[in-house]
C-alpha cells in the first residue's frame, strides 16, 4: 500500500498528513508558527518553518512503514518570499503573504502589458515581485529568490530546486509561456541568476536526501514533488479538478476557485488564474464578505443554537445583510468604498443571523453570475468547504440560493491536496460526505433586490447587474 505525504505550510501552523491510496489518513500532525508584525510588515523566521515541519512529519509518519512512503509535496502561502545564499540558508527574514511594505508602482509600470495578457490588471504591494524589489535594495552578492515552499523543498532534497508556477504567479512569472518575463525583469534590474527555474506543480524536483530524512522521518529517496499555493492545494483537496467544477470556501471570508480550459480575462481585475498541473487554468477570486460578521454583530451568541432556531422558522429569511466586516470589497466587484448594509428590519438575533447567512449566499451566487459573464464554465460540481459547512441550515440555504445541489467532502484540507499532488489518485483519495439538494424555496425576488441595491450604490457594474438578472430569468 502506497502512502503519500502532504504538507501545508501556512501562516499560523504547519500541518503534515500521511494518506493511503484509498483516502485513509494514517497519520497527521501540526505545529504552531510565530510571526513578527510591525505596521505593514509581517515576517517569519524560515528556520522555524523547517524545524516545525520536521517535527510534524516525524509525528505524522510514526506508524507508517517507511517502505510505503511514495512521495511528498508542500503547499505554502501565496506571495511569501525571502532571499537565500548559495547554500540555501536564509539571508533575510521571510516577508509574508500580507506584508505591505513595498510599493508596486515600478512593477506595474514595467509589466502592465504582461500582467494584462496574463489575465490581471495590476500587482498589489503585498505581491511577491514588489517585495523582491524591496529586498534587492540591500541584497548581498549571490543571493537567490526563494518562495516559502522553495526554502523547505531545497532542504528536503539537499540542492537547488525549481519553483512552481503557482507560487511564482505573484512574482510575475509568465504563466502562458511558463518562463520568467525577462523583458520586464531586465527593466526592473532583477538579475536572471537570482531566479529559480520554473516548473508546473506536480513536477518531480528530486528525492529526500539523507540529512533531511534524519530530521523529518521521511525516508531517504522519497520523491519530492513541486507543490502549489495553499489556495490551490485546498482546491485539489476538495476535488475541484474538472473543467466547470468549483470549490467555494466560506469561512471568515468567501473564496471561489474553479477550472477552465482557457485563460479567463477579467476587465475589473477581480479574477485571476493559476496554472494547473495539467496545463489548464484555475481562476478564482476572494470576497471580503463572509462569516466574520457573525462574531462582530452577534458576539457571544451560540451560533449552532441560532442556526437550529432559524431552520425551525417557516420560509426564507425576511431580511438580508451584505456581510462586510470592514470597508471595501474585492470580488465579485472592486469597490474600496463598499460598506455593509441590511435590507429589512430583523426583529431578533435569529433573524439577524439568518440575514447575514442569506447575504453571504447572495454574494456567492453573484460571484457565479459574474464568472459566467466572463465566459467561465460554471455548470460543473460545486463543492462547499470551510467553516460554514458545519451549519446544515446555511448549507441548505446556499443550495437554495444557487438553485443547484452542492457537495460536501469528508476532508478538504490543503495537506490532503498535496498528498494527491504527490502522486495519489484523487478519485480514490477524495471522499464525499454528502450531496445537499435545494429545497425548492424561491429566493429570486430578494436576490434581485439585493443586486439592484449593490448597483444603485455604485459598487456593482451595470453590465454585471444586467447579466445577473438575465441569468436569473433563464
Amino acid at each position: 500500500m502506497s502512502v503519500w505525504i502532504g504538507i501545508d505550510l501556512g501562516t499560523q501552523s504547519v500541518r503534515a498528513m500521511a494518506v493511503a491510496g484509498d483516502g485513509q489518513v494514517l497519520g497527521t500532525a501540526g505545529r504552531p508558527l510565530t510571526s513578527h508584525r510591525d505596521g505593514p510588515r509581517h515576517e517569519q523566521d524560515p528556520e522555524q518553518w523547517w524545524r516545525e515541519l520536521a517535527a510534524a512529519t516525524r509525528e505524522a509518519l510514526r506508524d507508517v512503514p517507511p517502505e510505503q512512503v511514495a512521495g511528498v509535496a508542500v503547499a505554502a502561502t501565496s506571495g511569501t518570499i525571502l532571499l537565500t545564499g548559495p547554500d540555501g540558508r536564509a539571508l533575510t527574514p521571510a516577508l509574508m503573504y500580507d506584508d505591505r511594505r513595498a510599493d508596486a508602482g515600478r512593477a506595474n509600470e514595467a509589466g502592465a502589458r504582461v500582467w494584462e495578457r496574463l489575465g490581471y490588471r495590476r500587482m498589489q504591494p503585498n505581491w511577491a515581485l514588489p517585495k523582491l524589489l524591496w529586498l534587492l535594495q540591500d541584497a548581498p552578492a549571490g543571493a537567490r529568490l526563494a518562495h516559502q515552499n522553495d526554502f523547505v523543498n531545497r532542504r528536503l532534497v539537499g540542492h537547488e530546486v525549481a519553483t512552481d508556477l503557482s507560487n511564482a504567479l505573484k512574482t510575475g512569472v509568465d504563466l502562458i509561456e511558463e518562463r520568467w518575463p525577462s523583458e520586464v525583469l531586465d527593466v526592473l534590474d532583477v538579475p536572471a541568476e537570482l531566479l529559480p527555474e520554473v516548473v508546473r506543480p506536480g513536477t518531480r524536483l528530486g528525492v529526500v536526501c539523507a540529512a533531511a530524512a534524519e530530521e523529518t522521518g521521511i525516508p531517504a529517496g522519497t520523491p519530492v514533488i513541486a507543490g502549489t499555493t495553499d489556495g490551490c492545494a485546498a482546491q485539489l483537496g476538495a476535488g475541484a479538478t474538472r473543467v466547470g467544477s468549483w470549490n467555494s470556501v466560506l469561512g471568515t471570508t468567501l473564496v471561489l476557485k474553479g477550472v477552465t480550459k482557457e485563460l479567463i480575462h477579467d476587465p475589473l481585475g477581480v479574477v485571476y488564474s493559476h496554472r494547473a498541473p495539467d496545463g489548464s487554468w484555475l481562476p478564482g477570486g476572494a470576497s471580503s464578505t463572509g462569516a466574520g460578521v457573525l462574531s462582530r454583530d452577534l458576539p457571544g451568541r451560540d451560533l449552532d443554537a441560532l442556526s437550529a432556531q432559524a431552520a425551525a422558522r417557516p420560509g426564507p429569511p425576511a431580511s438580508v445583510t451584505y456581510p462586510l466586516v470592514s470597508r471595501g470589497e474585492r470580488f465579485p466587484f472592486d469597490a474600496p468604498g463598499a460598506e455593509g448594509f441590511t435590507l429589512g428590519s430583523p426583529a431578533d438575533d435569529v433573524e439577524r443571523y439568518a440575514a447575514i447567512l442569506l447575504g453571504a449566499a447572495f454574494v456567492e451566487r453573484l460571484c457565479f453570475d459574474y464568472l459566467d459573464l466572463l465566459g467561465a464554465p460554471v455548470d460543473g460540481e460545486i463543492i462547499l468547504t470551510g467553516g460554514a459547512t458545519r451549519s446544515a441550515y446555511w448549507t441548505r440555504l446556499r443550495a437554495d440560493v444557487l438553485g443547484r445541489p452542492v457537495t460536501l467532502r469528508e476532508n478538504a484540507e490543503p495537506a490532503l491536496g498535496m498528498a494527491v499532488l504527490a502522486g495519489g489518485d484523487p478519485d480514490r483519495m477524495i471522499r464525499t460526505r454528502a450531496v445537499v439538494d435545494p429545497s425548492g424555496a424561491d429566493l429570486t425576488e430578494p436576490y434581485l433586490r439585493f443586486v439592484t441595491e449593490l448597483e444603485g450604490r455604485g459598487w456593482l457594474d451595470p453590465a454585471a447587474a444586467r447579466h445577473a438578472r438575465e441569468r436569473t430569468a433563464r
